[in-house]
């Protein structure tokens, strides 16, 4: 089977998570000009910023870009004929089943490969026509499903017949190793970006990410079905407090409203959710993205020589 760079014709086997209000037509391109596939994040933008991102996207990069679609997304209909009308050249989806877009946007030469968080709906989305799955774990930042990544990957690869990739608590070139020997073609990737020179997000986020340990992040909404994966502070303690208490989800919802748009803009890492999955305890320093993606892959094949060096 293909790696992942070569099955979308890039350098690197990485495809950058679609953050939303972080996955900036800007950032996008600059991921793709360094190598790996970057991508726009439609969650958060109204469907003419949504159309005008990729257009400037196209503009700043002559390599192949993507867009990331939130299914829960009030205008989806909007945005998924946007996405089929502009061309591009690959879409991802999160949160939810994206089988009745499929074939419109692979009628327009799209790759279509939506998140996954469990078997059952990889073998859906299979069947209505994707051409890959993004199994992503638990270990993610942002919206997360139960699963980690250890466990999901092979499962979902077992299941399917077409390429998956591996999402969730990859930030090195050991763990690059690790996704392909759970049959993964590559990953996709998305904490490690925050902490690149050209991710847009405000200093104190950056700061707030480096700063962090091994047990530093915290899943709020589980007890609402709205599992988000976050940094701690005073508004997820807030938040998981109420929700010891029984709070319903529109409850809870004040505390997140706007919140990651204030961590992201504001730098507000108090009251603001601060995004981000679990391996945010390995990130040291602020680099290039060309140099996170090229220490990934030359750990990665360094990694390999030391165990086939084992003898495995």
């Amino acid at each position: 089977m293909q790696k992942l760079n070569e099955w979308l014709g890039i350098e690197f086997p990485f495809i950058q998570g679609g953050m939303a209000n972080i996955a900036t037509a800007e950032f996008a391109a600059a991921v793709s000009n360094a190598g790996a596939l970057g991508l726009i994040g439609a969650g958060g933008m109204p469907p003419e910023v949504f159309q005008e991102s990729i257009r400037r996207c196209r503009s700043l990069t002559d390599k192949p870009f993507g867009v990331n679609i939130m299914l829960m997304h009030p205008q989806v209909e909007q945005l998924a004929a946007i996405a089929a009308e502009e061309k591009v050249a690959v879409i991802t989806t999160g949160a939810g089943d994206p089988s009745r877009f499929i074939p419109a946007w692979k009628e327009s030469g799209a790759k279509v490969i939506p998140v996954v968080a469990a078997v059952a709906l990889a073998k859906l989305v299979a069947k209505r026509g994707a051409d890959a799955v993004i199994a992503e774990g638990t270990e993610s930042g942002g919206h997360v499903g139960e699963m980690t990544t250890m466990a999901l990957v092979p499962q979902v690869v077992d299941a399917l017949d077409i390429p998956v990739i591996a999402a969730g608590g990859i930030a090195s070139g050991r763990q690059l190793l690790a996704a392909y020997a759970l049959g993964a073609i590559g990953a996709q990737v998305g904490t490690c970006l925050l902490v690149s020179e050209e991710c847009p997000i405000h200093e104190n986020y950056k700061k707030a990410v480096l700063k962090a340990k091994d047990r530093d992040t915290v899943v709020t909404g589980r007890s609402v079905d709205a599992p988000v994966r976050c940094l701690r502070n005073q508004m997820t303690n807030a938040y998981i407090a109420k929700e010891k208490e029984g709070a319903d989800r529109m409850e809870l919802e004040h505390f997140t409203l706007g919140g990651l748009r204030k961590a992201v803009f504001d730098g507000d890492v108090k009251t603001g959710s601060v995004m981000a999955g679990q391996v945010a305890g390995m990130l040291h320093e602020i680099k290039p993205l060309r140099q996170i993606f090229e220490e990934m892959t030359a750990q990665c094949g360094q990694t390999l020589k030391t165990l086939e060096g084992m003898g495995l």
